[in-house]
């Protein structure tokens, strides 16, 4: 990886996990859901203009839509909401074991024993920080942001199949669109003030909105696809490690939060299990072939 690109793979997980303690800011004062709702309603008020719309795809696009963004980010930021940035954040890291086993179930891939031991080990550290006696009276929180990350990791499944069939900004453009709208409907379905919450909300608020919007969605997942454009997968990926630090790191600095040591403890065998996924060291044969590919780019 090129200096530049290195930059890159640092600064997208650092811009999501403090996304996280935003949201978590932005939550005093905006229902949860109607968050995420402005959230992608700027992203994809900017990126809808720069992409072509797929018109033989939109279906499955609204589908991803339901699956990959409205279902799972109603159910992890309302679980947020009740549960500390720092907790949630190192709790829905469960969504990298859980895909790699849907990509197992739905896609054939092939599961190593490095991979389940990994998996293993995330959801140990999972139940260590959901096992705290102050999490009790919030388990069902905690399990929701569970529930969440593992939607979440449905809709990857569903995004890699229709990866080769749409270029990824033209996907996160229209998926911010359709989002918008649902996350509204279930608003105000689930959530009620809205229009009070709106009004009200000052200007500290509104920076965390267009932060969460044009920083976190549309810059960050407009640098994170040109990163997996240049460079191999396998390359990108174990930086996204970041994230859980960049969040943790932010909720005690901005939110005055203060993880116990269980709850550090617990994260910190939830990403080592997920390096130890991710990081599997490539065969002789598949780095030769990685040079070979490299070169076409």
């Amino acid at each position: 990886m090129k200096p530049y690109d290195v930059l890159v793979a640092i600064l997208v997980p650092v811009l999501w996990g403090l996304g996280f303690a935003a949201a978590k800011a932005g939550m005093g004062q905006i229902p949860p859901i109607l968050l995420m709702a402005l959230r992608f309603g700027i992203a994809g008020a900017v990126l809808v203009w720069f992409v072509r719309p797929p018109w033989p795809l939109m279906g499955r696009v609204f589908a991803i839509a339901c699956v990959s963004a409205t279902v799972p980010y109603c159910a992890v930021f309302t679980g947020l909401s009740h549960i500390d940035a720092s907790t949630a954040i190192l709790v829905v890291q469960a969504e990298i074991p859980f895909m790699a086993l849907l990509a197992v179930v739905w896609l054939k891939e092939r599961m190593s024993a490095r991979k389940l031991a990994g998996m293993a080990i995330a959801f140990a550290g999972i139940v260590m920080i959901a096992g705290q006696p102050e999490l009790h009276t919030g388990l069902g929180w905690v399990l929701l942001v569970v529930a969440g990350g593992f939607v979440w990791s449905a809709g990857q499944i569903m995004i890699r199949r229709i990866g080769p069939l749409v270029e990824g900004l033209t996907l996160i453009a229209w998926v911010a669109v359709f989002t918008a709208p649902q996350l509204v409907v279930s608003s105000l379905v689930f959530e009620s003030g809205q229009w009070q919450a709106l009004v009200s909300a000052d200007w500290k608020t509104w920076a965390m909105v267009l932060y969460m919007g044009l920083v976190m969605t549309a810059l960050g997942y407009a640098l994170w696809y040109s990163l997996l454009r240049r460079c191999e997968v396998i390359l990108a990926a174990p930086f996204l490690l970041l994230q859980p630090v960049a969040g943790v790191l932010a909720s005690i600095l901005f939110l005055g939060e203060a993880p116990t040591w269980m709850t550090l403890l617990g994260g910190v065998v939830v990403v080592a299990g997920i390096a130890f996924i991710t990081l599997e060291p490539r065969r002789p044969e598949t780095l030769a072939g990685s040079r070979g590919v490299r070169g076409h780019g």
